[in-house]
């Protein structure tokens, strides 16, 4: 570890008080194509725990159907300082561990995927209309969970993730690739996010 890196993670280990504790990181399936990156998965997970958080959340963004089982097949066998749980976009069973990655068809699919399953749950009457609210919807997604900060690599863009979860996160774009994204790059996420002013939508 250089100089510099040093650096930003004392400065970062000073606002222990102010950093994420739910961490979200974007990928695409291009990501995961690409040479190291899922080594660099794995280091990411030993960063995010490393400085204080407590779940990690991965979303992967996949176009063709057909990748989503040997991609879920690779990151089942990725070393993981705490225990990892893999959904695909139509499992229905939640595992509260503090690494889940989902491998999905994107956060359109997925909200339309749970208004259906609330729909369907109406016309078989075992629903009121009425009783519909967002934490219905919330617990049909993929991740429930709202993460603290989402990361989002390859340029300041908005890919279809996380519609619903990200509403109230704080959110960090680098134009750093995936098969570069380093310690640094992290550390410097961790210091913008503990250089804002959360305002949960205000």
């Amino acid at each position: 570890m250089g100089l510099y890196d040093r650096y930003l993670a004392a400065r970062v280990r000073r606002r222990a008080d102010a950093l994420p504790r739910q961490v979200a990181v974007v990928l695409t399936e291009r990501d995961l194509l690409e040479q190291g990156a899922y080594r660099t998965l794995e280091a990411f997970f030993s960063w995010a725990f490393e400085f204080g958080a407590e779940r990690v959340l991965v979303y992967v963004s996949v176009l063709d159907p057909a990748a989503v089982p040997t991609i879920r097949r690779v990151i089942e066998r990725c070393e993981a300082p705490r225990a990892l749980a893999v959904r695909g976009p139509e499992d229905q069973e939640r595992a509260d561990t503090p690494i889940q990655v989902s491998v999905g068809l994107g956060g359109k699919h997925e909200f339309a995927t749970a208004v259906r399953g609330l729909a369907g749950d109406v016309a078989a009457d075992e629903l009121d209309p009425e009783a519909i609210d967002a934490a219905a919807v919330e617990e049909r997604l993929v991740f429930p969970t709202q993460p603290d900060l989402v990361i989002k690599t390859g340029g300041e863009r908005l890919s279809d993730f996380m519609i619903w979860q990200s509403v109230y996160s704080e959110l960090h774009f680098t134009d750093v690739n995936w098969r570069d994204f380093r310690r640094r790059e992290y550390l410097r996420a961790l210091r913008d996010y503990a250089n804002r002013k959360r305002r949960y939508g205000r």
